[in-house]
């Protein structure tokens, strides 16, 4: 049950190129970190342009418009799962959507399963109904 957010400037894609994005990457967490089917949480956030701000960190990454952040939260996975989720979307954003490696930033968030409550007032991992 990753809770994905993903944040990319405005008006640089079409509505398919940008469920395109989406897709990939619920693929990729299906292959690499273990999401269930039918286990999709996404937010997608357009900002205008000026409106995000990444820097390289003094990697010498060259960053553009086209840029997408994703941050993903969520419980239980392994060092070896998060690196390979990263891979993952790296080549397939960049072979699926044109999207430049330099152009990807990727954070993942830990919490527990007190954390989640899916509907109706319920923390379901705790009641054991997930």
């Amino acid at each position: 049950m990753p809770l994905v957010h993903i944040h990319l400037i405005e008006d640089r894609r079409d509505a398919a190129a940008v469920r395109r994005i989406a897709d990939v990457v619920q693929e990729v967490l299906r292959e690499h970190f273990a999401a269930p089917p039918r286990d999709r949480y996404q937010l997608i956030s357009e900002h205008k342009p000026g409106h995000i701000i990444a820097e390289d960190t003094g990697l010498g990454l060259e960053r553009t418009d086209d840029i997408v952040l994703i941050q993903i939260v969520q419980q239980g996975r392994t060092s070896d799962q998060k690196q390979a989720t990263y891979r993952a979307l790296a080549d397939r954003l960049h072979d699926e959507c044109g999207l430049a490696g330099a152009d990807l930033i990727v954070s993942v968030v830990e919490n527990t399963q007190a954390d989640w409550s899916f509907g109706n007032g319920v923390a379901q991992f705790l009641t054991g109904d997930l």
